[in-house]
């Protein structure tokens, strides 16, 4: 079995797209005391980010299975669920005599490299802004409704908000590499690097601009969910291999709903710092247990014969 690691999760990488288990009706409660509840095609990438990612090994279904068990996932979910990804190009087939095996396609190690970045190394508070905007604009005809549905989508995802018309804005370098290649899309923008005049008030065009009142809400959600975890108040007994499947799904789609805008132009209550704190205590309580747990569960391969 490939070693555990304290990787990404996808999250909602790729939306609307969880099985749904008759017994389960597809949903998961995540957290003492939570009404969270997350897709298990979320959960499914979570693990692959944790124990799949980087060690070019395919995982034995039945293991997979065992696994999801203990978070509360049905086996009809759990093989729905595989069986959509590899449809979706997430995931690749390996049969060795009646057994089948999963491994990670490119697609999908490029989702959970992503969502390893977001959440060990871009963290939840943008402290270190060097006061730079990369501005984004795009004009489509009106014909091309799916292509600018598209753009959009891909504009959230990479933390940009529409600042005007066609005109959309991120703090920082944003890398849009993904967007500007694309064949579709890309003839139809054009990048900038910038900073802003004096004269503007850069925390009222935040407010403007973004939605803070979603990230906001999601990361007080957790802290009230996971802060007596996190300290070691909750003494009832675990499964460390599921409950670090739930803690990192549903960081990683908090963390994915947040732009990421400088700390300084946020609220002085911005809840990120003290939710990421209580996000790594909760990780280090069963860390080495889940890896453990994982460990001796999974049952892998080669990723190539």
């Amino acid at each position: 079995m490939a070693g555990g690691r304290s990787g990404a999760a996808g999250g909602d990488a790729v939306r609307g797209e969880g099985a749904v288990d008759e017994a389960t009706g597809g949903e998961l409660r995540t957290g003492p005391g939570s009404e969270v509840t997350l897709r298990p095609q979320s959960l499914m990438l979570t693990f692959l980010g944790n124990f799949v990612l980087g060690s070019d090994v395919c995982v034995y279904s039945g293991s997979i299975i065992e696994v999801f068990g203990r978070t509360g996932v049905g086996e009809h979910a759990t093989r729905s669920t595989l069986t959509r990804m590899v449809g979706r190009g997430l995931l690749q087939r390996r049969r060795e005599g009646r057994r089948m095996y999963f491994g990670l396609t490119d697609r999908a190690a490029a989702i959970l490299r992503d969502g390893e970045h977001r959440i060990w190394k871009q963290g939840a508070v943008n402290d270190d802004w060097d006061g730079t905007w990369t501005l984004l604009a795009f004009s489509l005809p009106e014909a091309s409704q799916r292509q600018r549905h598209d753009l959009r989508s891909q504009l959230t995802w990479a933390g940009f908000g529409p600042l005007i018309g066609g005109l959309w804005i991120a703090p920082g370098q944003a890398d849009v590499t993904a967007i500007t290649e694309d064949t579709e899309l890309g003839p139809h923008i054009r990048v900038f690097r910038s900073t802003a005049d004096p004269a503007t008030d850069i925390s009222r065009m935040v407010h403007e601009t973004w939605d803070l009142a979603t990230p906001s809400a999601g990361y007080t959600a957790f802290l009230d969910r996971w802060f007596a975890f996190a300290d070691g108040r909750d003494a009832s007994d675990v499964d460390e291999l599921a409950v670090k499947l739930r803690l990192l799904t549903e960081w990683l789609q908090i963390v994915r709903a947040d732009p990421h805008l400088p700390i300084q132009h946020l609220p002085a209550d911005w809840p990120a710092a003290a939710a990421e704190a209580v996000f790594r205590r909760a990780n280090a309580r069963v860390d080495a247990a889940s890896r453990a747990l994982a460990e001796e569960v999974l049952e892998t391969l080669p990723l190539r014969a």
